[in-house]
C-alpha cells in the first residue's frame, strides 16, 4: 500500500448540504501509528501540508461514483469526497479501501448506509473542474492516453474537456503517424491502444473532431486503427475492402468534385458506423449519436446538391422511361434512385416537400409503372421500395395518380401491378407481400383520407378501388387450385376485414354483388386454424355493422351452418377457434340482434343446447323467448286497441246515421201541406213525445 501519488481534489459537505473543496493534493494510503490503522492521506502541493487524514474504518460505508469519485461520511451530515483525474488512479485507492474492509473491489459500495438520510445527502456528488493533463503523443505513452480516453467516457463534463484537448489537427496528425509506426514495427500492444484511443475519441461525440477524423486525409487511417480490436485474434482488413473491393458506379456522370467527395465520405462513415460498431453495448448506447448526425447531415447535403442540378435528375428519369435503355443500365439507375429516395428521409419537412414536388413533376410515378411491369425481380423490387417511400410521404398523391391512371390508354394500372407483386412474392415468409399489403392498407386507411380536398375525392377512390382492383385482390380466394399458400390467403382476408370495418358502405355493395361471404366461409374447413380464424374475423366484422340487409343476406345464405359445424367438430377443446366462435355468438346475444338471434335459435338450437361450458347459447334461447313473449303481448295489445277503435267507430257511425234520419224527417215535415186541425194536434203531440225519447246508443241498445 505504497504512496499512489495521484493528484486529487478533496471536498466536504458543508452545513447547507453543499459541496466545498478543501484543496488539491496527492493521495496515498498509509498506516498511521497514532490512529492505529490505515488512513487516507492527501498532502497539498507544493508545500506538502496535510489536507486530509482519514482513518479507513471497517464499518464506514464507502461509495465509488462515476468511476472517479470516492464518497463517504465521517459523521452524521459530515460527508467527504475525493475526486480523481481518471478511473485507473481511483481504482488503485479503492482497492486499498476494500482490502482494509475485506470487500470485493469490483463493487461500488462497501456497506449499506446506516442512516438513510446520509445516503440521500451524498447523492449529489461534487462537480469537478480539474484540468485534464493529456500525455504527449508518443509511442511510450499510448497506454496512458488510452487510459485517459476510456476513463472520461462516463462523465459528460470530462468528455467535453478531453474533446477540447484532442480537438486540434496536430494531435490527430501525430496520433495517426504513430499508427503507421506501430504497424511497421508490428507493435501489437501499441495498435490495440490506438484502437481504444480512436474508438474513445469517436465516443466523445464532438462534431469538430469528426470533421477532422472523417476528412479525406485521415479517414482511412481511422479505419486502420479500428481494425486492431483487442477482442479479435486477427485484425479485419477493412481498408482493403474499402479501397479495392468497393467500386463506385457513376450511372450518370457527376461533374461536381465536392459532391463526389461527399458521397465517398458518407459511404465510408456509414461503413464505420454499421460494420465497425454494429451493435453498441449497453454502456455505449447513444455514444455514436454525433456520428449518426454526421451521416444524416451528409445525406441531406447530397440530396440538396443533386436537386439543384436540374440536368442530373431529368437525365435519370429520361433513361428510366426510355424503352431502349438496357436492363443493366436501368437496374443501376434504379438502385441509385432508390438510395436517393432513402436519403430523402433525412430532410426537413419543407425540403422534403420541395423534393417530392420536383420528383412528381419529373414523372416519377409513370416511370415506376414502367419499371414494375418489367419481368426482372430486382428491378421490380427496387421500384416497389421507391413506391413505398412515396406512399409514406403522401398517400393522397398516390391515390390521385391511381385515379388519373385509369384514364390512360394502357390497360394495366399501377395499383394492379402492385397487387400482382403481392402474389409473386417468392419469400417463404412473405416479407414482401406483408409489406405491400401494408401499403394498400395505408392507401385505404381513413386516417390518411382526412386531409382529402373533399368527400367526393375519397368516394371516387373507393369506388374506383372496388371496381378496378378488388377483383384482383380476391382472385386467390376464388381459385379452385391450391397454388396460393395459406399465409397469403390470410393476408387477403385481413385486408378485406379492414375494408369492411372502415368502408362499410362500399364493401356492403361488393359483398352482396359478389356473394363474397360464401366464398370466404369455404376456408372455414381449412386445416390451418389461423386461416379459419381469419374467415371468422371477416364474418364478425360484417355482423359488427348491424346492417339489416347484410343480416338478411347471412340468414338467406345459411352462413351460420359452417360456423356451427366447426364449433361442434372442435368438441370441448378450449382453443382460439372455440373462443372466436363463442365470442361471435355472444356478441349477437349481448347486442340482441333480433333477426340473427331468431335465426340461430330456430335453426341450430337443437344442436347447440348440449353446449353447457358457456351460457351463450342458453342466453340466446332466453333472448329468443323474451322477444317471442314480447311480440305476443304486443299482438294482444294491438288486437285490443284495434277492437276498441272498431267498436267506437261503429257507435259513431250509428249516431251519425240516426242524426241524419232525424234531420231528414224534419225536412220532410217542412214540405208537407198543412193538415187538418185535429190531425195537426195529434201529430204535434206525437212529435213532442218523440223529442223526449232517447236515441240509439249502441248495437245492443235501441230506443223503445
Amino acid at each position: 500500500m505504497a504512496d499512489k501519488g495521484s493528484l486529487v481534489k478533496v471536498f466536504f459537505l458543508n452545513d447547507n448540504q453543499k459541496w466545498e473543496m478543501l484543496g488539491k493534493g496527492h493521495v496515498s494510503t498509509l498506516y498511521v501509528e497514532r490512529l492505529q490503522g490505515m488512513c487516507l492521506l492527501v498532502r497539498a502541493e507544493p508545500n506538502g501540508s496535510q489536507i486530509l487524514e482519514s482513518k479507513i474504518s471497517p464499518d464506514t460505508p464507502y461509495q465509488r461514483r462515476q468511476g472517479t469519485l470516492i464518497v463517504w461520511s465521517e459523521a452524521v451530515n459530515h460527508g467527504m469526497a475525493i475526486s480523481f483525474p481518471d478511473a485507473v488512479s481511483c481504482h488503485e485507492i479503492w482497492k486499498d479501501i476494500c482490502q482494509v474492509q475485506g470487500k470485493d473491489p469490483s463493487t461500488d459500495i462497501t456497506h449499506d448506509p446506516l442512516v438513510e438520510s446520509e445516503d440521500e445527502a451524498l447523492d449529489d456528488v461534487p462537480e469537478t473542474d480539474e484540468v485534464l493533463e493529456l500525455p504527449n503523443c508518443e509511442l511510450g505513452k499510448l497506454d496512458q492516453i488510452a487510459h485517459l480516453v476510456t476513463s472520461v467516457l462516463t462523465t459528460p463534463l470530462r468528455k467535453e474537456k478531453l474533446a477540447l484537448l484532442v480537438g486540434n489537427e496536430d494531435f490527430i496528425k501525430n496520433l495517426l503517424q504513430l499508427f503507421h509506426t506501430c504497424e511497421n514495427l508490428e507493435d501489437t500492444e501499441g495498435l490495440h491502444n490506438l484502437h481504444k484511443i480512436v474508438k474513445g475519441i469517436l465516443f466523445l461525440n464532438s462534431a469538430s473532431l469528426l470533421d477532422i477524423l472523417f476528412s479525406d486525409k485521415y479517414i482511412m487511417d481511422v479505419v486502420g486503427c479500428l481494425e486492431y480490436d483487442p477482442a479479435l485474434a486477427q485484425p479485419k482488413r477493412h481498408r482493403e475492402f474499402l479501397t479495392q473491393k468497393v467500386k463506385f458506379k457513376e450511372v450518370i456522370p457527376i461533374i461536381h468534385n465536392e459532391l463526389l467527395q461527399k458521397i465517398h465520405q458518407t459511404y465510408r462513415v456509414q461503413y464505420i458506423h454499421d460494420i465497425l460498431f454494429p451493435i453498441p453495448s449497453i454502456f455505449e448506447d447513444n455514444f455514436l449519436s454525433t456520428v449518426t448526425n454526421f451521416i444524416l447531415l451528409n445525406k441531406g447535403t447530397i440530396i440538396n446538391m443533386l436537386q439543384e442540378d436540374d440536368k442530373f435528375l431529368s437525365t435519370v428519369f429520361a433513361q428510366l422511361r426510355d424503352k431502349t435503355t438496357d436492363d443493366d443500365t436501368r437496374r443501376e439507375l434504379l438502385f441509385f434512385f432508390k438510395e436517393f429516395c432513402a436519403f430523402s428521409k433525412t430532410l426537413q419537412p419543407e425540403h422534403k416537400n420541395t423534393l417530392f414536388k420536383t420528383l412528381t413533376e419529373l414523372g416519377i410515378l409513370p416511370a415506376l409503372k414502367i419499371l414494375m411491369s418489367i419481368n426482372d425481380l430486382q428491378i421490380r423490387s427496387a421500384a416497389t421500395d421507391i413506391f413505398t417511400y412515396l406512399v409514406e410521404y403522401s398517400p393522397s398523391m398516390i391515390r390521385e395518380f391511381i385515379i388519373e391512371d385509369r384514364q390512360s390508354e394502357e390497360s394495366v394500372l399501377l395499383i394492379n401491378l402492385v397487387i400482382e407483386q403481392i402474389f409473386c412474392d417468392t419469400d417463404p415468409e412473405l416479407g414482401g407481400a406483408v409489406h405491400l399489403m401494408g401499403l394498400l392498407r395505408a392507401l385505404l386507411d381513413p386516417d390518411n383520407m382526412v386531409t382529402a380536398s373533399s368527400h367526393c375525392e375519397k368516394s371516387e377512390f373507393l369506388n374506383f378501388f372496388c371496381k378496378h382492383c378488388m377483383h384482383n385482390i380476391i382472385a386467390p380466394l376464388l381459385s379452385t387450385t391450391s397454388a396460393y399458400i395459406p399465409q397469403l390467403l390470410a393476408l387477403i382476408l385481413d385486408l378485406l376485414s379492414f375494408c369492411v370495418q372502415h368502408h362499410a358502405y362500399y364493401m356492403k355493395k361488393y359483398i352482396l354483388n359478389k356473394d363474397l361471404l360464401r366464398k370466404v366461409l369455404i376456408l372455414i374447413n381449412s386445416k390451418h386454424t389461423f386461416l379459419v380464424l381469419c374467415a371468422l374475423r371477416f364474418m364478425r366484422r360484417m355482423i359488427d355493422l348491424k346492417d339489416e340487409v347484410l343480416n338478411r343476406y347471412i340468414i338467406k345464405g345459411n352462413f351460420f351452418e359452417p360456423v356451427v359445424n366447426a364449433l361442434l367438430e372442435n368438441g370441448t377443446r378450449y382453443n382460439m377457434l372455440n373462443s372466436a366462435i363463442v365470442e361471435l355468438f355472444d356478441y349477437i346475444r349481448m347486442e340482441n340482434i333480433e333477426c340473427l338471434v331468431a335465426h340461430i335459435v330456430e335453426k341450430f338450437y337443437t344442436k347447440l343446447k348440449s353446449i353447457e361450458y358457456v351460457q351463450t347459447f342458453k342466453g340466446l334461447k332466453v333472448k329468443y323467448e323474451q322477444e317471442k313473449e314480447r311480440q305476443t303481448q304486443v299482438g294482444k295489445s294491438l288486437c285490443s286497441v284495434l277492437y276498441s277503435k272498431i267498436f267506437c267507430r261503429g257507435s259513431n257511425v250509428l249516431k251519425e246515421e240516426e242524426k241524419m234520419s232525424i234531420n231528414e224527417n224534419i225536412k220532410e215535415e217542412a214540405v208537407e201541406p198543412p193538415p187538418e186541425s185535429h190531425s195537426e194536434t195529434k201529430e204535434t203531440k206525437e212529435n213532442e213525445d218523440k223529442v223526449d225519447l232517447p236515441s240509439k246508443t249502441s248495437f245492443f241498445m235501441e230506443s223503445p
